[in-house]
């Protein structure tokens, strides 16, 4: 059976192993566990992440195309559970957790409402399948971590409750002026202020509920960011060289995950133990979902409620994106900036940095899979030390002092 079309109807759940006791760490996206003895956490942990996967007898995409994406929509569905996660953290939090048959907050139910399986949900499969016809890719096509990045870039301009900006680092660049100008829209080229249309209201995934719950926040001056980063770690097979890098990108507060997994099988991986990676598989097949006469989900089915898929590190393809988010209340200066994982200020030149602070740059400080283009505006510090080249840093703007710590 083709490797895309194998489901977890064919597994059989009882198939699924238990999570180990080991005395080794587990991150997930941002949070450490013990195994052996917050095993109840990890679990919770885990089933809170909205779960997406092939769903049958939805509405036509398109009118007449597929009412199933089985065998073609798993890294679709990659793409909601990213985005599901950064919605989840942007509106609840990192810390919310879901509690099977608890009534739930508004907001949770607003965010199921735009994954629902018909056309008018903002991150429907259906939007995602005709958004991708643009990118290349025919309804049913199988798609790559880099095009369901862009189609989710796209998708996210039409939600006006959530305000995300999405941002893909193409060529292994992240373009800060881009940046700016996605998270600080009311700023003209120049630098100049541009305001809302007056009496404009933010819509809440459509409507006008919990726009007022907003209405202070929408007046900050940042977005909130996802960073999307296409990557190649190898080949045909990821080099031993990035193992440790991928693995550290999973604890950091912002994480998001990571999409991949194996040629034409796509998973959402969120985490890691020892040599393994934790991962949501959307490889089973569900009957779509209609919201209830009293407009509540049925929700059961979008979290995975048995011990979290595993796999080695070294059997993921080395084509990947790695995302992350920002905090809502960081923008981009033009003087005094800080790493995004500890407080620390300090003045920045375009290539160098203070070496103490160096290790809060990320994971990927010290590899060559990204750099950094067109930093502008950088207070002229003097310092000693020198960032290797072509390397990727994460500076955001904090309102403190400006020496070095």
């Amino acid at each position: 059976m083709d490797a895309a079309t194998l489901t977890y109807d064919t597994l059989g759940f009882g198939e699924f192993e238990d999570f180990p006791e080991t005395s080794e760490p587990v991150w997930i996206l941002g949070k450490e566990f013990n195994a052996l003895t917050e095993k109840d956490d990890i679990l919770s942990d885990v089933t809170s992440r909205l779960w997406f996967t092939y769903r049958k007898n939805f509405s036509p995409i398109g009118g007449t195309g597929p009412t199933s994406d089985t065998g073609w929509g798993c890294m679709l569905r990659c793409g909601q559970m990213i985005l599901g996660e950064a919605l989840v953290c942007r509106h609840l939090g990192r810390d919310w957790r879901w509690v099977r048959g608890q009534p739930q907050r508004g907001q949770y139910i607003s965010i199921l409402n735009a994954f629902l399986d018909k056309k008018d949900s903002y991150y429907s499969l259906h939007q995602i399948a005709q958004m991708g016809v643009g990118e290349g890719k025919s309804i049913g096509q199988w798609y790559g971590p880099n095009t369901v990045a862009q189609v989710l870039k796209k998708l996210t301009v039409f939600d006006s409750w959530s305000r995300l900006a999405v941002h893909v680092a193409m060529d292994n660049t992240v373009v800060m002026e881009e940046i700016k100008r996605l998270c600080m829209p009311w700023l003209d080229y120049g630098g100049a202020a541009c305001a809302e249309p007056p009496g404009w209201i933010p819509k809440h995934n459509g409507c006008l509920e919990g726009a007022c719950a907003l209405a202070e926040e929408e007046t900050a001056l940042w977005k909130p960011l996802v960073l999307l980063i296409p990557l190649r770690l190898g080949l045909s097979e990821i080099n031993k060289a990035y193992i440790e890098t991928l693995k550290q990108c999973f604890q950091l507060p912002q994480s998001l995950g990571v999409i991949g997994g194996k040629p034409n099988s796509a998973h959402y991986f969120i985490g890691y133990v020892g040599e393994e990676l934790i991962y949501l598989d959307p490889h089973t097949t569900q009957p779509a979902v209609e919201p209830c006469e009293d407009s509540q989900v049925p929700d059961d089915t979008y979290h995975c409620q048995h011990p979290p898929c595993r796999m080695h590190i070294c059997e993921i393809d080395p084509s990947v994106a790695v995302v992350r988010r920002t905090e809502q209340n960081l923008i981009y200066g033009t003087e005094t900036f800080v790493c995004n994982s500890r407080d620390y200020t300090f003045p920045v030149v375009l290539d160098q940095v203070c070496t103490h602070c160096s290790r809060d740059f990320g994971p990927l400080l010290h590899t060559d899979l990204l750099q950094i283009l067109q930093v502008s505006g950088l207070s002229r510090g003097n310092t000693d030390f020198q960032l290797p080249p072509k390397m990727f840093y994460w500076v955001q703007v904090s309102s403190s002092g400006r020496n070095c710590k």
